[in-house]
């Protein structure tokens, strides 16, 4: 790599000096700017996906309507767009249901918006993760009333899981994910290499960052969250540069840190 990721860091400041793209906004992409700011970096909060509402929206809102009811044991958030989706609708889960989330961001998105995660798989963030811990994590008990939201095109692993197990699972599709145009300021800021960082937090985002922004100047230090990101960034053609060690939002951080201060 040359060019941004020569920029001197300061001992204090880690990333003084550096511009980072947020592809997220929300609580999440908040949490991430205040984080980097307190390195030396200055953000920039690009939301490259949004969600849309479901095909099926009286399906969602009766799901919700029953989960406030205190009619599920268990809910399972897969992403932290589901976690937008439920303060959209100011959603209401009840202390008597618990929830399991995919994948630390999904947990800190939970956590800022206000709600609890009680399950976040400890080794794999995958829904084949959370199978592997569900008996563990529910003492293993049977016939569980399961609440599983997700987006339109994601596989059902988690549901068809715990069908096997015998839970009672009601799927309900919560959104469309969607791209969201860029301003051409930042579009050009990437391509001219005036931003030194992109973090990649989803497949998702991957594409949207090839789509909008490609292909990323080689100065451009390209972060995923985890290795199914940049499996699913290498699938669309994006290149990534380093990441994170755990599928956390500061491990994130810490990698295009560990970057920054290498190259120094």
């Amino acid at each position: 790599m040359t060019g941004a990721i020569n920029l001197p860091a300061s001992a204090g400041k880690p990333l003084a000096g550096w511009r980072v793209l947020v592809p997220r906004g929300g609580p999440w992409g908040d949490g991430v700017a205040a984080a980097l700011r307190a390195r030396g970096a200055s953000p920039v909060v690009a939301p490259l996906i949004n969600f849309a509402p479901s095909d099926d929206q009286p399906a969602l809102e009766a799901a919700l309507a029953k989960l406030a009811a205190g009619g599920f044991d268990w809910l399972t958030v897969t992403s932290a767009t589901t976690v937008d989706v439920l303060s959209t609708y100011s959603a209401v889960i009840p202390e008597t249901t618990k929830v399991a989330a995919v994948g630390e961001t999904t947990a800190a998105a939970l956590i800022a918006a206000g709600y609890q995660a009680d399950i976040v798989p400890s080794e794999d963030n995958s829904a084949r993760g959370m199978l592997e811990e569900w008996e563990a994590a529910t003492d293993g008990a049977p016939g569980l009333k399961v609440l599983a939201l997700r987006s339109a095109i994601a596989k059902q692993v988690l549901s068809i899981g715990l069908e096997r197990m015998g839970h009672h699972v009601e799927a309900v599709v919560a959104y469309r994910t969607i791209g969201v145009p860029v301003s051409a300021k930042v579009a050009e800021d990437v391509r001219s290499g005036r931003v030194n960082a992109v973090l990649v937090t989803s497949g998702s985002v991957a594409e949207q960052v090839q789509q909008q922004l490609g292909p990323i100047p080689e100065s451009i230090l390209v972060a995923a969250i985890g290795p199914q990101t940049k499996k699913d960034a290498a699938q669309v053609g994006l290149r990534v540069d380093v990441v994170a060690r755990e599928r956390t939002a500061e491990s994130l951080i810490d990698a295009v840190v560990d970057a920054a201060t290498a190259k120094a």
